[in-house]
């Protein structure tokens, strides 16, 4: 063990100037054997934990800027989501928009992360393996990095195999995930047709065309990377055979050294050869979820404040003049030159048969549509020079279609408030809206959590939080759409009676298929198939013996059979 280091080597020229230089040190230094060991050992110790420490800042760096541009894009894309128009969530399924905002942006932050530090790491190991390989021995190198352009053809083929069938399990992923959301969501309804086993079939077919899928990318995937591996086999071999070749016959200067250090280089390379499949692989599907990414964040809305949009003050007469309106993805004619003058404080019942153009009359003046003809102003101003936000904020509506949050009372009631609600204020609104009662008689009153969509409660009792929701904002102009069509009769009469009061010099338009007498409204429409069929007061209508008469005589009819 303590020989002189010159004992275990004979042929100095074989050497490097480096390894020489390294070896005289030694020598001159009398080190003996063990003390060559441990300073190498130290030295191999030091390289691996500089390794380790230059890995971790790194990842460090790139990992946490990859969450960050994750963070960022799938702000971006909720925002764009807030952006666009009523249209757009017509046309686009709900699973489809979750999954762009999920699923694809999950891949691009792969990209931009694991992707990104695995191509620097082999593209460095790469470079230097092969530079010290020709520095070596150019001969032997051309040889053993022979199979690489064979390399090359197989990650350009198989890539493009791998991101057509990766854009094809997006879409599918979609689908799969739409009828998941609409299952959970119509659950009851499911439930009360006895519907489970033909829902678990739809779906089952859904993920067997996914998995079928799925199974056919992997079983590329399957065959790609032993294919790397098998290429870097051959390299391996290659090395050993024509480097044996050339030590047998003392040719180019090759010995057992060389081929081992070329062995070396070669497993140096598995690593990184093997992960450019990986590598392009998720660059590949990163694309393909980017690309769906980007033909979404390209969708302009139709619906968006113009640049001479200045107006913050919504208050006056609502005059719709000539209106007309189609909807674009069904291609119903909704209004057709429609006409009403709603002069400031003034009430208006909007009454008529299902598909009249009712609720369109109420979605144009919040401008969730642009009319196709024809113009609406408040107060003199045409719509469109009004911000949407001083629009919305200044209009409660109040839609047929109650959507309440899957949080506490308190938070649904005061949710259109741009600023905390007190209690008291709270409270009021229930009040007027005749809920107040049932909410006290929850264990947590006001903080009781209402469950997703308001599921622990009754129909009639979503729609009057619904209606608190609209109060409690104290708006010039309220919409009520047809929102107290699963309320009992005894508490619809003390809700209009509290709306009767709560309405003075207030602009209000109240959508119904029911009459209300008990409000004295300044005008009543009778809508038909996109237009006016009859307008006037209570009694002009009364008087004129059509549609709205017949109503009120029935509803009279039906009411008295209800107190008998």
């Amino acid at each position: 063990m303590s020989q002189n280091i010159n004992t275990i080597h004979t042929k100095k020229g074989n050497y490097d100037a480096s390894v020489m230089i390294l070896i005289n040190w030694f020598n001159s230094n009398n080190f003996s054997l063990g003390k060559v060991v441990l300073i190498c050992s130290l030295l191999l110790l030091i390289i691996a934990l500089l390794g380790g420490f230059f890995m971790f800042l790194m990842r460090q760096t790139i990992i946490v800027m990859s969450r960050h541009i994750e963070y960022a894009q799938k702000n971006e894309v909720f925002k764009k989501y807030l952006q666009l128009d009523m249209l757009f969530y017509k046309k686009n399924a709900t699973g489809d928009l979750m999954n762009r905002i999920s699923e694809d942006i999950s891949r691009v932050r792969m990209y931009t992360g694991p992707a990104i530090m695995y191509f620097i790491n082999l593209a460095a190991i790469i470079s230097f393996s092969v530079f010290f390989m020709l520095k070596q021995n150019v001969q032997l190198t051309l040889y053993v990095l022979a199979p690489l352009p064979i390399l090359a053809f197989v990650i350009y083929y198989v890539n493009d195999i791998i991101n057509k069938k990766s854009e094809k399990i997006q879409s599918l992923l979609s689908d799969l995930t739409t009828s998941a959301q609409e299952s959970y969501s119509g659950i009851r309804v499911i439930k009360s047709f006895v519907k489970e086993k033909a829902n678990a079939v739809f779906f089952s077919q859904k993920s067997e065309e996914y998995k079928r899928n799925a199974i056919s990318l992997a079983k590329v995937e399957a065959i790609y990377f032993p294919s790397m591996a098998l290429i870097i086999g051959i390299s391996t071999l290659l090395t050993i055979g024509i480097g044996s070749w050339y030590v047998i016959h003392k040719n180019n200067n090759v010995t057992a050294g060389t081929i081992a250090e070329f062995v070396i280089y070669i497993n140096l390379l598995t690593f990184p050869v093997s992960s450019i499949g990986w590598t392009a692989s998720i660059i590949q599907r990163a694309a393909a979820s980017q690309k769906r990414l980007n033909d979404f964040l390209n969708i302009d809305s139709s619906i968006k404040d113009l640049p001479n949009s200045s107006l913050t003050n919504v208050n006056g007469d609502i005059i719709f003049s000539n209106v007309s309106f189609t909807y674009k993805n069904t291609g119903i004619e909704a209004l057709k030159n429609f006409n009403l003058n709603i002069p400031k404080g003034n009430k208006i019942l909007i009454l008529g048969k299902t598909g009249s153009g009712k609720t369109t009359i109420a979605q144009l003046l919040l401008h969730f549509y642009n009319a196709d003809k024809g113009n609406i102003t408040i107060g003199g101003n045409d719509i469109n020079l009004y911000t949407l936000k001083s629009l919305r904020e200044q209009i409660s509506y109040v839609p047929q279609d109650v959507f309440l949050f899957s949080d506490t009372i308190i938070n649904n009631i005061s949710f259109g408030l741009q600023k905390n609600a007190t209690l008291e204020e709270v409270e009021n609104a229930a009040k007027f809206a005749s809920v107040h009662k049932d909410i006290i008689q929850f264990k947590k009153g006001y903080s009781t959590v209402i469950g997703e969509r308001g599921v622990t409660l009754s129909g009639g009792q979503k729609q009057r939080l619904s209606i608190a929701r609209a109060l409690i904002k104290q708006p010039e102009i309220i919409v009520f759409d047809d929102c107290l069509s699963a309320v009992d009769t005894k508490t619809e009469h003390e809700i209009i009676n509290n709306l009767d009061y709560f309405l003075q010099n207030k602009t209000a338009i109240i959508i119904t298929h029911r009459i209300f007498t008990s409000i004295p409204f300044d005008k009543i429409i009778v809508m038909s198939n996109g237009s006016i069929a009859e307008e006037g007061t209570h009694e002009e209508l009364l008087a004129n013996n059509a549609y709205y008469a017949q109503l009120y005589r029935k509803q009279l009819l039906e009411n008295t059979e209800e107190q008998n």
